[in-house]
């Protein structure tokens, strides 16, 4: 059987080589060591909008009339061949005259055909697409961000305002119930503000729960403690974090103890201190409020008051369980949150 005619092999090759470039869904492109296409894919032609007898043979930087002179694809591609270098999702950013911008991911590496020779494949990835959902959706996120600090600043103020009526009220009025109920109106109101504030200043992230502790103690210690030299409040608390809405219900929980403790601890200008504590392990974690005031009354009232029934739907919502002892001097609430276990039951106590 006569040997095959060498020319008609290499003929063969360059037929196959080009059907197998020509087969590949992305751009791709065949250069030789003076970076002339050797080769190109159909998706090259049809995404950079050439014409294949305009760029066989062609040097690649010649390509319709210099649009593919990008000194950045030209400092790659000058070092793939000599240097045996290979390119992985190189960015190239691009403005073509007729197909107008375009954002590229280059990949690149050397070959070596039969006869030893070297060759360079430069596959394109057209991303330009991409950026722009991700521009668009970077966009969209810094106007929601506009809008929220535009709402928090509206919420914040209009609290504020509200707060300063309840307060004015509270001053006009004769009743001394009355007065008392605007007063907590005007507490509640103040503690939802400190919140807001609290939770407007770290976004939409995880909750550091010491930090939002602390400065939500400060907040109630500025507007109902006279004297701070009489009563304090302590936070200690582990360097934890909380989504925002679970640090939304903690932080609310704490109010309604710490008002409730300012409330009824320490009568007849009795000095003291509150502790609000911390503690997380896991999915497993331990909030307590404790004074050093008066401690429980002999006989427990009925839970009738707004800030228990605020505790306790608060507890069912965290799935956590409320405990209420004598704190020798004081009292103690605890809420224990162990994963599986979700009861909470009613407080000894009107707040």
């Amino acid at each position: 059987m006569a040997d095959r005619n060498p020319l008609a092999a290499v003929a063969h090759g360059h037929t196959l080589a080009e059907a197998i470039v020509d087969s590949v869904r992305e751009p791709l492109v065949v250069l030789d060591r003076d970076l002339r296409v050797i080769a190109a894919s159909r998706s090259f032609y049809r995404t950079f909008a050439v014409e294949p007898r305009n760029t066989q043979g062609r040097k690649l930087y010649l390509l319709g009339d210099g649009q593919w002179n990008i000194p950045a694809l030209r400092t790659v591609l000058e070092e793939v061949i000599p240097k045996h270098r290979t390119v992985e999702a190189y960015e190239v950013e691009h403005e073509f005259p007729t197909i107008g911008r375009r954002v590229m991911l280059l990949n690149a590496r050397q070959v070596f055909d039969e006869d030893g020779s070297a060759t360079a494949l430069l596959a394109i990835e057209d991303v330009s697409q991409r950026r722009d959902t991700e521009r668009d959706k970077d966009d969209l996120l810094r106007q929601k961000e506009m809008l929220l600090q535009e709402m928090q600043h509206r919420v914040a103020n209009s609290l504020q305002i509200i707060a300063s009526v309840l307060m004015q009220s509270a001053r006009r009025v004769q009743s001394e119930e009355t007065r008392h109920h605007l007063r907590d109106a005007h507490n509640r109101v103040m503690s939802i503000a400190a919140l807001q504030q609290q939770l407007a200043a770290s976004t939409l992230d995880d909750v550091n729960l010491h930090a939002y502790f602390t400065d939500l103690c400060q907040s109630l210690g500025a507007s109902m403690i006279r004297d701070h030299d009489q009563l304090s409040i302590q936070v200690e608390a582990d360097d934890n974090s909380a989504a925002a809405d679970v640090s939304v219900s903690l932080g609310l929980i704490v109010t309604e103890l710490v008002i409730n403790a300012l409330k009824h601890a320490f009568p007849d200008q009795r000095q003291g201190h509150i502790k609000v504590a911390y503690a997380a392990r896991g999915e497993d974690w331990s909030l307590s409020v404790s004074d050093d005031g008066v401690g429980m009354p002999a006989t427990p009232t009925a839970p009738t008051g707004l800030g228990t029934s605020i505790i306790e739907a608060l507890a069912r919502k965290l799935g956590a369980t409320v405990a209420v002892a004598d704190a020798n001097p004081g009292t103690r609430v605890t809420l224990d949150h162990v994963e599986g276990v979700v009861v909470a039951r009613a407080l000894p106590f009107a707040t």
